[in-house]
C-alpha cells in the first residue's frame, strides 16, 4: 500500500510539473506579446504614459494567455460554464494586471524613475510577482475540475479511504469512528 501511495504522489507531482511547463511555455508567448507591445507603445503612441501601456499590452497578453491555458494547459481541467471561467480569470488576470501595472507606476511616481528602461524592467519584475500568484489562481480557482475525473488519477480517494480504514482497524487513528448521523425524513 505505501509503494501505491508513493506512486500517486510521483503521479500528481509529474502532472503538477506538467501543468507547469504548459503554463510556462503559454506564459513565454504572452511575456513576449505583452512585453513587445508595451515596449512598442512606451517607445512610441504611449511615450508618456508607461502604466497604461503596460496596462494595454497586459490586456492583450491575458485574452492570449487564456484561451491557450483553456484550450491546452488545463484543457481537462475546464468548467462546463465558460462564461463563469472566463469572469474567474478576468478576475484574477485583472490582479495580476494590477501588480504588473502597479509595479511601474509605483516606480515612476513613487520613486520618481523617468528612464523608460527602468520603467519597462519594473514591468517585468511584476509580471513575474503575477506569474506566480496567477498559475496557483488558475489551477486552483479558475481551471479546477477534480483531478478524480482523470483516469491517471480516479482512484486516489479510494487509496487514502482503504489507508485511514486500515489504519483505523490496527489501532494507529486516536480520533473516534463517527459516522454521519440519520436525518429525519420530513413527510411532504
Amino acid at each position: 500500500m505505501i509503494n501505491t501511495l508513493a506512486e500517486r504522489i510521483r503521479g500528481l507531482a509529474s502532472l503538477f510539473w506538467r501543468e507547469v511547463a504548459k503554463f510556462g511555455a503559454v506564459g513565454g508567448v504572452a511575456f513576449v506579446i505583452d512585453n513587445g507591445l508595451t515596449y512598442y507603445l512606451m517607445h512610441g503612441p504611449m511615450t508618456d504614459s508607461e502604466a497604461k501601456a503596460r496596462f494595454v499590452g497586459a490586456t492583450v497578453a491575458t485574452v492570449f494567455s487564456w484561451i491557450a491555458n483553456r484550450l491546452w494547459t488545463f484543457r481537462h481541467r475546464r468548467q462546463a460554464n465558460v462564461v463563469r471561467e472566463f469572469l474567474m480569470f478576468i478576475l484574477i488576470n485583472g490582479i495580476g494586471i494590477g501588480i504588473s501595472t502597479g509595479f511601474t507606476a509605483l516606480a515612476k511616481y513613487s520613486m520618481g524613475v523617468t528612464d523608460k528602461n527602468m520603467l519597462f524592467a519594473a514591468g517585468v519584475v511584476g509580471i513575474l510577482v503575477a506569474t506566480v500568484v496567477r498559475f496557483f489562481a488558475y489551477r486552483f480557482l479558475v481551471f479546477n475540475q477534480e483531478l478524480d475525473q482523470e483516469p491517471e488519477f480516479s482512484h486516489d480517494h479510494e487509496i487514502i479511504e482503504v489507508h485511514h480504514h486500515s489504519a483505523r482497524q490496527a489501532g494507529h487513528v486516536l480520533e473516534p469512528d463517527v459516522d454521519e448521523p440519520e436525518r429525519p425524513v420530513r413527510p411532504s
